[in-house]
């Protein structure tokens, strides 16, 4: 589903996580596979670092006092994003303000499989695109010591206005992101954006709005039905977690984001509260309009189905226009939509988009030259690095503003509005998800029976409310807690 899933079928968990940004916040059953590797006298398992270069003196140009001379190595996950961005772009920078380095760039789709022994050895890369289906758990990672902290490269001052941080100079959430046990040990590079997706050319062509209220929505697909058309669907057989981050991040809207934090945090009654119900009664209401069969089909079925014009609006994320791209017919323009607002009294203004950075980038511990990773990453992070990422992997960056001014996909040049409209009003994410697997299933399972008609709101909260109160008195299973 997402332009680096291994499968058109069903996505791993680990894909799902990745693709909103939580990837670094998940301590999953890689916990421990390093050590398990490890074998005595080595790094890993002495805790001994391998070697590092000697660094220079830190200045205002090069704040983290890498060696000019230090040879760096790069790791890169060659999936949908491909290579050149770092071949063409970044390694080139890097190359330009250290001259005497020698950059070696690895390419590959299997990173694990490729960096396990190594980090097993303790013979590590400077810096590491750690994506796929075959990625590293970053948890694990910094479990193990293996990562470092990436608290300097966000205090460090950007290359682009020396007087303001790098952490100044990317969307809000970011940095949050990457935290693992409250720090940064993760980069998150692209920025993804949630919510209704549309083809721009069929609303402009039947004159079409699209809805800025529920009541809007409403009327809205009474139109759309009248052409034949299906107002709004989503994939029930492996999907539905799209349908129900709509109903969070309304909810959000509603009530504000400690909503999505009290959920995560297990909070007694969260599921419960009117802004859930609100939520979940309006999306119920819109339900009705998709044919009760979309709640056996998979992803890839609908989302055809919407590029051959038979379904008007459609849950997902900011992948989904690369994704078709093999798929979508010439003159269709894919468009995002924030989620209508629900009450006139929302907190949060309908503008107001669930955002994240996902694609991690991460720098390890026992690297040779970790200065010169973090100093890759800082590169990565200045416009010039990240307005070339675009225009070589057609994704757009956290750093904001680098888009300005670009020829981009019509999905993406729509992304780069509402995060432009959006400004700071962004509805966080759900940790729960990766967090509670049993909840998330179960999550899933109440989605569909809301959205299909045979549950109603209120019963959809007492079912989530009765599963996370499940959750939180099994002393198996281990509670995580979130602040912000």
């Amino acid at each position: 589903m997402s332009k680096s899933a291994g499968t058109p079928g069903e996505i791993t968990r680990r894909q799902m996580l990745r693709r909103i940004g939580l990837t670094a916040l998940v301590a999953g059953p890689g916990a421990g596979l390093l050590s398990a590797c490890a074998t005595a006298g080595s790094p890993a398992a002495t805790g001994s670092a391998a070697p590092t270069a000697a660094g220079a003196a830190t200045s205002a140009a090069n704040p983290f006092g890498v060696a000019a001379n230090a040879p760096l190595e790069v790791v890169i996950f060659k999936g949908g994003l491909g290579d050149s961005y770092a071949t063409e772009v970044h390694e080139p920078l890097y190359k330009k303000k250290f001259p005497q380095a020698e950059i070696k760039h690895v390419a590959t789709q299997q990173i694990a499989q490729t960096l396990q022994p190594r980090f097993a050895s303790g013979d590590v890369p400077d810096m590491i695109a750690n994506s796929g289906t075959d990625l590293i758990d970053n948890a694990a990672l910094q479990q193990e010591g293996q990562l470092l902290e990436l608290t300097e490269l966000w205090d460090a001052p950007s290359i682009d206005d020396p007087a303001k941080k790098v952490r100044d100079m990317v969307a809000p959430g970011t940095v949050e992101s990457g935290l693992i046990t409250g720090k940064p040990y993760v980069m998150n590079y692209v920025f993804s954006a949630y919510g209704l997706w549309y083809d721009a050319a069929l609303f402009e062509k039947e004159g079409w709005t699209p809805p800025k209220t529920m009541d809007e929505f409403k009327a809205l697909c009474e139109k759309i039905k009248a052409k034949g058309i299906v107002p709004f669907a989503f994939a029930g057989k492996n999907a539905s977690y799209y349908a129900y981050w709509m109903i969070l991040i309304s909810a959000a809207k509603i009530e504000g984001n400690q909503l999505l934090i009290d959920i995560d945090n297990l909070v007694d009654g969260a599921w419960q509260r009117d802004s859930v119900k609100q939520s979940a009664a309006a999306w119920a209401e819109i339900g009705k309009y998709m044919d009760k069969s979309f709640e056996g089909l998979i992803h890839t079925e609908v989302q055809t189905r919407q590029n051959q014009g038979k379904i008007a609006l459609y849950p997902s994320g900011s992948w989904l226009e690369n994704e078709q791209k093999d798929q979508t017919p010439d003159g269709f323009k894919y468009a995002l939509t924030p989620t209508p607002s629900v009450t006139a009294a929302d907190k949060m203004p309908f503008e107001a988009i669930r955002a994240a950075a996902g694609e991690g980038y991460i720098v390890p511990a026992k690297a040779k030259n970790p200065k010169g990773g973090l100093e890759y990453l800082r590169i990565m992070l200045s416009k010039e690095g990240a307005r070339g990422f675009t225009e070589k992997s057609g994704n757009i960056t956290v750093v904001t503003g680098a888009a300005d001014g670009l020829q981009l996909s019509p999905g993406n040049a729509s992304l780069s509005a509402a995060q432009t409209a959006a400004g700071s009003n962004i509805v966080t994410y759900n940790s729960f998800e990766g967090w509670y697997k049993e909840l998330e299933t179960e999550l899933r399972r109440q989605t569909n029976a809301l959205m299909f008609g045979r549950i109603s709101a209120e019963e959809f909260c007492e079912k989530m409310q009765k599963a996370a109160d499940k959750t939180k008195a099994d002393s198996s299973i281990t509670k995580q807690n979130r602040t912000v």
